[in-house]
């Protein structure tokens, strides 16, 4: 219970801050628009189920790419912290390490959950139709994931040596991550050596169970492989960055 109390009391410092800051939101949507209105309609002529279908498949996968983006580079955030002391101060707080862990993660995922509805109610214009139940589960899934995707960028932020190391670094690891979880195109068209590969991507999971969501199916087996997988991957990605921060901050 203490260290719920204070993970609300570093969020309810960190989301008003954040919520402030409505031009950071804004641009935080730039990305996944720009592939919504200049992507989005090719995939619509090159998939053969029709508009309607295309969209339904497009979407959820839009939403793992911005769930990607805008938690993994959540440690950017962390590093004027530490930069100006600030954690140094917390340190000496009564307050939990997993808290102040805890609530920074807390701000992200409202920052996402914005964020998400944005993309969902713009894809509704683009002709994007799909039960309320299956978008609603489909958005808390990618706000589990998103846990593991804020805490890792958090203990990216802290282990590297520098922090000018931090974008090209995430760079280096998100892209490869968006282009082996089938978000843009179908993973069927991929060879049978690089959908070997696309197994041990968390993400390609995510975004599988989520495809089934949309569609209205919500115990299939890619949702339920999605679900276990995104769970499991939030618990350890939380526990390890918990590991790390505390020790960062011991």
């Amino acid at each position: 219970m203490h260290t719920l109390r204070d993970a609300l009391i570093v969020f309810r410092d960190e989301a008003s801050a954040a919520l402030h800051n409505r031009i950071g939101i804004a641009i935080g949507l730039i990305q996944p628009c720009v592939y919504l209105l200049l992507f989005g309609p090719l995939l619509v002529k090159a998939l053969p189920d029709g508009q309607s279908n295309a969209w339904q498949f497009y979407i959820p996968g839009l939403l793992v790419q911005l769930g990607l983006f805008a938690t993994g580079y959540a440690g950017f955030n962390l590093i004027p912290d530490m930069r100006s002391g600030y954690l140094e101060r917390l340190r000496v707080t009564p307050a939990s390490r997993l808290a102040l862990l805890l609530g920074r993660v807390m701000r992200d995922l409202l920052i996402l959950l914005i964020q998400l509805v944005a993309i969902v109610l713009l894809g509704l214009l683009f002709g994007l139709r799909a039960p309320l139940p299956g978008v609603l589960a489909a958005i808390a899934l990618m706000l589990i994931l998103g846990i593991s995707l804020a805490s890792l960028s958090y203990t990216l932020a802290i282990k590297l040596p520098t922090e000018y190391l931090f974008a090209p670094v995430l760079n280096g690891v998100a892209l490869p991550l968006m282009l082996l979880s089938g978000i843009l195109l179908p993973l069927t068209f991929a060879p049978g050596w690089l959908h070997a590969i696309t197994n041990a991507n968390p993400l390609r999971y995510a975004v599988d169970a989520m495809r089934d969501m949309f569609d209205g199916h919500y115990t299939s087996q890619p949702v339920l492989l999605g679900v276990a997988v995104v769970i499991a991957f939030a618990v350890v990605s939380l526990g390890c960055s918990t590991r790390i921060f505390g020790r960062h901050n011991s």
